[in-house]
């Protein structure tokens, strides 16, 4: 079970906590800090996403999720599956970016009150109850200029605003009754490139990890079937409570009745060969001296299919004892570097192209008698990519 949630800030202070169970101390949060702080001072390339997502302490383990600049932390001291926490710490934010459009820390102060009573409604004595965002808005109304006064005058909206649900259907993520004018569904594949090249150019190892994001605008309640050209591209899948695991199994489709709006039908990974053109080439020649180096760097596109590669940033990291920089870009322009090694950061970015080769077929739908509009969008981006200079 879960026993208590802190969110924590980018400074590591509680922006909220919650406790299913006893109260647990935030001496706890102060020796999560503490531990970040040891394992960030470890190398000057050690960012926050670098922490173990599970640091034990003398009583508890501490699961932990780093989004958007913010801390999920879920202290554990029973046996529990870690992957069940993780998977609803995620949910936490996806949940409030539904709600909110954004999550920060400002935004879940402002909305202090509705994101109270979502812990409430989401866990049930340390257990995931209702974490689906449309069986959600059918028990916490999303805010309004009416909420966000009362929350400001210091008044409670437990009672007055909370809302029991109704016309929900037998699946708990969809409601019924759904009507569109146009019925019509979206999905965004979304690739990013974990991977680490050496100076030559090969990949010393190279993997995609994609999501398909989805936005469903149907009426009723559609029974959909999607297909792909070459599914059996994609390893450790995993899928929205929606699609019917059998199916993929045996057939490799994904079937479904879909949320009504926004979610993530699918995330999987590919393991890219080693030959695997990647879509750009960088090529970094250093050379270090008594009284200095002298870098020269040569970028050049290789495998896009034709699309343009967009918001292109090489990240050169020097050394703390750098005093001075003197660069120039035959196009683009240059900025001044962070303080670590020699291996080369890069960013970039490819609408309409999939990398790993992941492409939709066919979509299928039964149980109504329109024909929905499907389109498709694939865009694929730097993820972790290193070039060892």
């Amino acid at each position: 079970m879960i026993e208590s949630l802190f969110v924590l800030s980018p400074t590591g202070k509680v922006i909220i906590e919650k406790h299913w169970h006893e109260l647990i101390p935030r001496r706890v949060v102060d020796f999560f800090n503490d531990q970040v702080s040891k394992a960030m001072a470890e190398g000057e390339d050690v960012t926050r996403e670098d922490v173990l997502p599970i640091i034990a302490s003398p009583k508890y383990q501490l699961i932990n999720v780093y989004r958007d600049g913010l801390t999920y932390l879920s202290p554990v001291t029973k046996e529990v599956d870690p992957m069940m926490v993780f998977e609803f710490l995620h949910r936490i934010p996806d949940i409030m970016q539904e709600y909110f459009g954004q999550v920060s820390e400002t935004v879940i102060k402002e909305n202090f009150v509705t994101v109270y009573q979502l812990l409430e409604e989401m866990m049930d004595d340390g257990f995931p109850l209702t974490t689906e965002p449309n069986s959600l808005k059918e028990i916490v109304p999303a805010p309004n200029i009416l909420n966000k006064v009362i929350t400001t005058m210091g008044a409670t909206t437990s009672v007055s605003t909370r809302k029991m649900p109704h016309g929900m259907s037998n699946l708990p993520w969809r409601k019924a009754g759904v009507k569109y004018n146009s019925n019509e569904i979206f999905f965004d594949i979304v690739e990013e490139i974990d991977a680490i090249v050496d100076s030559t150019g090969k990949a010393v190892s190279c993997e995609a990890h994609g999501t398909i994001q989805t936005n469903s605008r149907l009426s009723g309640m559609p029974d959909l079937t999607l297909s792909f050209v070459n599914p059996r591209l994609v390893d450790d899948c995993s899928f929205h409570q929606s699609v019917r695991f059998n199916k993929w199994e045996s057939d490799k489709v994904l079937s479904f009745v879909p949320p009504d709006g926004h979610f993530r039908l699918m995330s999987y990974r590919v393991n890219l060969p080693s030959q695997q053109n990647l879509p750009i080439q960088v090529k970094p020649s250093i050379n270090v001296g008594a009284n200095g180096a002298k870098f020269d760097i040569t970028v050049s596109l290789r495998n896009t299919d034709g699309k343009p590669v967009e918001n292109v940033v090489l990240t050169l990291p020097l050394h703390k004892s750098t005093t001075t920089l003197t660069a120039q870009c035959n196009v683009g322009h240059s900025e001044a570097a962070a303080n670590a090694g020699y291996n080369i950061g890069v960013e970039f970015l490819i609408n309409s192209h999939s990398l790993s080769g992941l492409k939709v077929d066919v979509l299928k739908l039964f149980n109504e008698s329109y024909k929905p509009y499907k389109g498709v969008r694939t865009m694929t981006k730097a993820g972790r990519y290193q070039v060892r200079a």
